[in-house]
């Protein structure tokens, strides 16, 4: 059993493996009182004023106590974070951590920006954008995925699109906050429209991975099978491999 998950985590793309283990030592570190949750939440006060600025980092790898909810977002966490760095950004881990840098940035200026302003009032009381950040990931994977056809606890089936919507009246139901979860389906449509919609529609990109972010994470070389030549058919030699 130990060898299996052990083969399991190694067998995740970089950055997956990477924020999974974090969140996990984070988290735990808090409940252990290894380090103190009060040293980890977003607190723009104690960001400015006294240089904190860890917080702005911290903040997204507590994901609360030590329970099933914990295993719960893991899950997710593991699960659609792997999807998209596999499928929608292989061989793109640079792309994929904009995305990521861009959803924490946006939720961020969001949650303080609430503070200043009425209408956005209830987001400033979130202190963790790690669920929102979570739920980021889903929706876009959700919205990359249009077809896929899932189920709900075995109860009813739907296709990926819904899923954001079917998690967010799953937790109206326990009793949590749908904003954290809204917080993280606004982040994760205006990465959409950005990134998906927008050039279609215009022909021109907005988000461009910084060269910088790119020199960190090299891209990775996809190779792919070419079509075989008709030739192939009679004796020819194997196509070669070609660069996606």
């Amino acid at each position: 059993m130990a060898q299996l998950v052990e083969d399991w985590y190694k067998q995740m793309p970089i950055i997956t493996r990477s924020y999974l283990t974090l969140s996990v030592l984070t988290t735990a570190g808090c409940a252990l009182e290894v380090i103190s949750a009060y040293d980890v939440y977003l607190n723009s006060t104690l960001v400015i004023q006294e240089y904190q600025v860890w917080r702005l980092i911290t903040n997204f790898f507590y994901f609360g106590k030590l329970d099933l909810d914990f295993l719960f977002h893991m899950f997710f966490l593991a699960r659609y974070c792997k999807l998209l760095e596999e499928t929608s950004f292989r061989g793109r881990t640079a792309d994929f951590f904009f995305m990521l840098l861009f959803g924490g940035t946006l939720l961020t200026i969001i949650v303080v920006g609430g503070g200043m302003l009425t209408f956005a009032a209830p987001f400033a009381d979130i202190l963790f954008l790690s669920n929102s950040l979570t739920f980021m990931m889903v929706y876009v994977w959700s919205k990359r995925n249009p077809h896929v056809q899932m189920s709900f606890l075995g109860l009813f089936s739907f296709t990926a699109p819904y899923l954001p919507w079917v998690l967010l009246g799953f937790s109206v139901m326990v009793g949590s906050s749908p904003w954290v979860d809204l917080l993280g389906m606004a982040a994760g449509h205006a990465y959409y429209f950005l990134e998906d919609v927008y050039p279609l529609m215009t022909g021109r990109r907005i988000l461009k991975t910084p060269a910088l972010i790119k020199a960190l994470f090299p891209e990775d070389t996809v190779l792919v099978a070419r079509p075989a030549p008709a030739a192939a058919a009679w004796g020819a030699a194997p196509a070669a491999l070609h660069r996606d």
